[in-house]
């Protein structure tokens, strides 16, 4: 190995769930979708609150995309804010990623939320 060289060293352990064998870590895994996803939607919130934009629809139209994927990230915005802090620690639920989020309704309560977030672990 060179001098110059780095080295890092991930802790992973393997365990069997089903047929298919995951490993799992120690640290924290942060689902990089969601965080990119949430940090559109809160952009995006923003310049609906300052009024630059009028609706999803002109972001949507603005940045080529379809008016529902801006809306069901848009969703994203009404999460409370300690569990926004537990994703982008990357301490989310392993099945809890930005794909359940867009397939389903959120709760606008947050002790809900909680408690929905309670289910999946």
């Amino acid at each position: 190995m060179k001098a110059d060289a780095l080295e890092s060293f991930v802790p992973l352990i393997f365990q069997r769930r089903g047929v298919q064998r995951l490993a799992a870590t120690t640290a924290p895994t942060h689902d990089l979708p969601f965080l990119v996803g949430l940090g559109r939607a809160l952009y995006w919130q923003h310049l609906l609150d300052n009024g630059a934009v009028r609706s999803g629809s002109d972001i949507a139209r603005q940045e080529g995309l379809h008016p529902s994927t801006v809306n069901e990230l848009l969703r994203l915005t009404l999460l409370a804010p300690d569990l926004i802090e537990r994703l982008m620690a990357g301490r989310q639920p392993r099945k809890l990623m930005l794909m359940w989020f867009q397939r389903n309704s959120l709760l606008v309560d947050w002790d809900g939320q909680r408690d929905l977030f309670a289910g999946f672990e």
